[in-house]
């Protein structure tokens, strides 16, 4: 009979990461089979009810998806302020989804939708320095002085410092397409980044995230991310991992 760690069957709930589930087992939240468990490496079997804060949770089928959010919709399932959200464009059966961070109302490109909180922790918590792409349009011709700027660091809001390292991809007297990589996921960090500096952002796309992109993908579409990206994926994932150990 397989016997899988306490942890991980919390994550595969969709309650939270392994790393959050550490957090529930060790505060005395967490009860098999009635009762309480705080050792971190207990194994749960199959047929044990696992609870977390008195609710019987279950292990869910894990779905990962790509979706290209357009321009005008912001990344929340609820708004009290009425504003328009991306799961207005998703069907009914993909709402409990999360998306892998943010991008912004006016920012268009890659979400990862997914119920997954393991990776959800893994692509967004701030020590995996999970690479990510955009494709920006600024109002204005860039400077080399400018660019060594965003790659040696922006201080954005006292003492938090931004860092990207850009390419310019076309330029002329009044505009600059830019292709930034960032390993930060600051909240606005790139649109923070360039007001610093003088410059208007007039499109911000993001184009990859980790190993996955856009490719086949337009404005407004989602499509189930296949088994063998999400291994490339995790391998990624634990290379980015072992190198930062």
């Amino acid at each position: 009979m397989s016997t899988t760690r306490l942890n991980k069957y919390i994550a595969s709930s969709g309650l939270c990461s392994r790393r959050k589930a550490d957090e529930l087992i060790e505060s005395g939240v967490v009860m098999v089979n009635g009762k309480k468990v705080t050792e971190l490496g207990f194994g749960v079997q199959p047929k044990d009810k696992v609870f977390v804060n008195g609710k019987l949770i279950h292990p869910i089928k894990h779905e990962y998806y790509r979706f290209y959010k357009p321009a005008g919709y912001i990344t929340t399932s609820d708004d009290e302020k009425g504003r328009k959200t991306i799961y207005d464009l998703l069907p009914e059966n993909l709402h409990g989804l999360k998306p892998v961070g943010r991008l912004d109302k006016d920012s268009t490109g890659l979400l990862i939708l997914t119920n997954d909180g393991d990776l959800i922790n893994e692509l967004t918590h701030p020590s995996a320095k999970v690479p990510k792409l955009y494709r920006v349009a600024i109002n204005g011709k860039i400077t080399q002085n400018d660019i060594d700027a965003m790659y040696k660091g922006i201080e954005i809001e006292p003492g938090k410092m931004a860092f990207a390292q850009v390419d310019v991809l076309d330029i002329d007297k009044t505009s600059t397409v830019l292709e930034i990589l960032l390993h930060q996921g600051l909240n606005r960090q790139i649109r923070k980044m360039l007001a610093y500096l003088g410059y208007e952002v007039v499109s911000l796309k993001r184009v990859q995230h980790a190993t996955l992109n856009l490719d086949g993908l337009r404005r407004g579409e989602f499509r189930p991310i296949k088994p063998k990206q999400i291994k490339e994926l995790r391998n990624f994932l634990n290379r980015i991992a072992a190198k930062n150990a």
